[in-house]
């Protein structure tokens, strides 16, 4: 798996503690799909693995994810400051 980093992104994962999870959520709306969901501290209930990496933070991904995307692209949004994770491009994880 290739990481693509923002700057901004890289940035903000530090002032937050240097860790970042991301899980698969299902969208329960009529529309439907799989999204990704980030936080910088690991969720209540979820279980994560460390992916080795050569980025300046420490990256989480579900114990049981099996298929890991070609490329997982981070970046960090503005308003409200938070960081956002596309899985080959895509926020929508198919």
């Amino acid at each position: 798996m290739r990481l693509v980093v923002s700057s901004p992104a890289s940035e903000l994962i530090a002032e937050r503690g240097g860790r970042l999870f991301v899980w698969v959520t299902r969208n329960r709306s009529c529309v439907g799909g799989t999204r990704l969901e980030t936080a910088t501290s690991p969720p209540a209930g979820k279980e994560f693995r460390r992916v080795e990496s050569s980025t300046d933070f420490e990256l989480y991904l579900p114990r049981t994810l099996t298929r890991l995307p070609e490329e997982l692209h981070i970046e960090a949004r503005r308003f409200p400051r938070r960081v956002e994770t596309y899985w080959d491009g895509r926020a929508w994880v198919t």
